[in-house]
């Protein structure tokens, strides 16, 4: 059965959840303060890069079961359900900001003319629902009822639009069977075709998305904890974590070491979790996560490490050129936001040396966010007189790349692969020295000598 439905914040989230919604059959509303956004997603462009959004937004806005407004009152006097997707960035302290929640909660409840159920999205501290519904029934007009609903977004960059298509599970946190119920309506088609359904309570929701981010942040700090002891001992990391993965307790997913973590989510999820038990009077259950947290900075301090290593140093100040290839956090994805790839480049910028980056996708906001750099058209163009190649986001076209050309192309035959996904044997045979995190590089042997082992100590 159609629903009409309210999309609230046309971000990342919201701009895919309102495609999905339309997509799924739904007539939909997104809304959004931006004017200039509200008139680009009408017209089917977007601001960021997300494959296949596109061409859905367009499907959808044609016939009208899709349009953008910045009406808080007109989403409220045609949506019978209403979304909340606006961001909840990471303030000083590493606790969510809600300031934007409570702007939609505080413009969109008095406009409200009859019963209806609010649903969250945002990723938030655990025990946010609660504590708006004293805000909302005081600004709910008389004689309407506004339930509250938690439904936490599992998105992958990248792969959005399949992602709210065909969720791998979804979570309903909910205080009514009523609101189940309309949120399984709304959620039919993938429910009918095999999505698994938690059903929970709001806090247990809340709790969801910041616990499996923390889970997966723990995951890939622990393989790189373990590369660590690796690049001491001679172990190799990538042997180490086919062979864990094997351990069907344990899986493959997620054990690939190398410069770390980053994005919008994992870091700030990890903050935030640690931020709200401290608050709760319950640090020391999270104690953990600090180490987590610190292990994935160690990653980029040794990339930073290695590469300044090769660079010539005068009284504390590099000179050299560097190209760094990637620049968002990972492939499939234009988002910068605590990119590893972009940190690195911007910590061997203020340390002397000339960097240039170039991604396939993240070029703009790379460039918005971090302007001292300089940027390539091409991978080629990148590495023209490089004396160190730095490779930091996992992009099929890197994996491509024909090392004679780049190698042509840079002054210096150095190859650091941060993310440990480059086939070293072609780069080995274009004459690089390659070195990775964690892994073992063999080196093909000349004529009459032994097998030796060369970089795999970052």
């Amino acid at each position: 059965m159609s629903v009409r439905i309210s999309v609230i914040g046309t971000g990342y989230l919201g701009a895919t959840h309102a495609a999905g919604m339309a997509e799924l059959g739904h007539d939909v509303i997104g809304v959004d303060t931006d004017e200039a956004k509200v008139r680009a997603l009408a017209s089917g462009q977007l601001p960021f890069f997300e494959p296949g959004l596109p061409e859905l937004i367009a499907k959808h806005v044609a016939p009208g079961k899709l349009r953008f407004t910045t009406s808080l009152a007109e989403a409220a006097d045609f949506a019978d359900i209403h979304f909340v997707c606006v961001g909840t960035p990471q303030g000083e302290s590493g606790a969510a900001d809600l300031s934007h929640l409570h702007a939609v909660i505080d413009g969109l409840v008095p406009a409200l003319g009859r019963n209806t159920l609010v649903v969250g999205k945002s990723t938030v501290p655990v025990g946010t629902a609660q504590s708006l519904l004293p805000r909302i029934a005081a600004l709910a007009p008389s004689g309407v009822d506004v339930e509250v609903a938690w439904n936490p977004e599992f998105l992958r960059e990248g792969h959005a639009v399949h992602d709210t298509l065909h969720p791998n599970r979804l979570v309903l946190g909910v205080s009514s069977p009523g609101a189940e119920w309309a949120l399984r309506n709304v959620y039919a088609t993938p429910i009918a075709e095999g999505s698994p359904v938690v059903v929970s309570n709001l806090p247990t929701a809340e709790l969801v998305k910041v616990s499996a981010n923390a889970f997966l942040a723990t995951k890939i700090s622990f393989i790189n904890a373990m590369a660590e002891l690796c690049e001491l001992t001679g172990a190799d990391v990538a042997s180490l974590a086919d062979a864990l993965g094997h351990d069907d307790r344990i899986g493959r997913k997620f054990l690939g070491a190398g410069l770390g973590y980053g994005g919008g989510c994992l870091p700030k999820d990890v903050r935030a979790l640690i931020a709200r038990a401290e608050e709760l009077g319950s640090g020391r259950s999270v104690e953990f996560l600090h180490g987590v947290d610190a292990i994935n900075a160690r990653r980029r301090d040794r990339v930073v490490e290695e590469a300044l290593s090769v660079l010539r140093t005068v009284n504390g100040r590099a000179f050299g050129r560097v190209a760094v290839l990637g620049a968002s956090f990972k492939p499939l994805s234009d988002d910068v936001r605590d990119s590893p790839a972009l940190d690195v480049a911007r910590r061997l910028s203020r340390a002397g040396a000339w960097v240039t980056v170039y991604d396939p996708q993240a070029a703009v906001p790379a460039r918005s966010a971090a302007p001292e750099l300089r940027y390539a058209a091409n991978a080629v163009a990148a590495c023209r007189k490089a004396d160190v190649v730095l490779h930091l986001t996992e992009w099929a076209e890197f994996r491509d790349l024909d090392p004679r050309r780049l190698r042509d192309a840079a002054r210096g035959r150095v190859l650091i692969d941060g993310r440990n996904s480059l086939d070293p044997s072609s780069w080995l045979a274009a004459g690089w020295d390659v070195r990775t995190l964690g892994t073992l590089v063999t080196q093909e042997p000349k004529a009459g000598t032994q097998p030796s082992l060369v970089g795999g100590r970052v």
